[in-house]
């Protein structure tokens, strides 16, 4: 074998083993105990338990709890929901997902790509839920400068996955995040049967006696 040849093998295997390393683990993320802890799926949780029903996600009702719909002017559709709770806000959206793999792991590589590209600090760390996303970023001057703490989160269910970002106290502050993993726990997904593109937005709907506003929903009691 020439030295050509030597070195040509040595760069293919080198190729081979960065594409290895940048392969996506394609595992569900999810806590052991998602079943009967939650994050729900709808087909997990009795049918008289009351909840506010906002189509693609159930949220349910609790003492302090505000809730804003986030609405897409242009779409005009809801495309988010914003929990004011425990001095924090966590924003929640769902997605359908494939049956057996999952999405959690992919999209926290892209966030993270994304979110340096911005010029935030990230790092991952290890939370009841599994891997989540810490990220710092800038406040400018007139804003009071300093640097504003998040955190994303992710579960991977069946045929969806149920993504939230925590601001506030619940982002720098370990009990007070407690109370409001417990409240992303609570959350009932409601994928549905129709087929739709894995990463796909689950619909979700404005309920009864709530008016969109110019920023959202408008809040109001949970």
């Amino acid at each position: 074998m020439s030295e050509y040849e030597v070195n040509e093998s040595a760069a293919d295997a080198q190729e081979t083993t960065e594409e290895a390393a940048e392969a996506v683990d394609t595992s569900k993320s999810a806590p052991a105990d998602r079943e009967t802890a939650g994050p729900f799926d709808f087909a997990e949780v009795p049918a008289m338990r009351p909840y506010v029903d906002l189509g693609g996600i159930k949220i349910a009702p609790r003492e302090g709890l505000q809730m804003r719909l986030e609405v897409d002017e242009r779409a005009q559709r809801v495309v988010a929901v914003s929990l004011e709770y425990a001095e924090s806000l966590l924003q929640v959206q769902a997605f359908s997902a494939p049956k057996s793999s999952g999405m959690w792991h992919q999209i926290r590589r892209d966030l993270t790509t994304q979110l340096e590209g911005q010029g935030a600090e990230v790092r991952e760390e290890d939370g009841v839920l599994g891997a989540e996303i810490v990220t710092a970023t800038a406040v400018p001057a007139d804003q009071g400068g300093g640097t504003r703490a998040a955190r994303f989160i992710g579960v991977d269910g069946p045929r969806w996955i149920l993504r939230g970002i925590l601001m506030g106290k619940a982002a720098v502050d370990a009990e007070t995040r407690e109370q409001v993993i417990e409240l992303f726990r609570e959350i009932v997904v409601v994928r549905g049967d129709l087929p739709m593109p894995p990463g796909d937005l689950l619909p979700l709907r404005v309920p009864a006696g709530v008016q969109p506003g110019a920023q959202g929903a408008g809040a109001t009691d949970a």
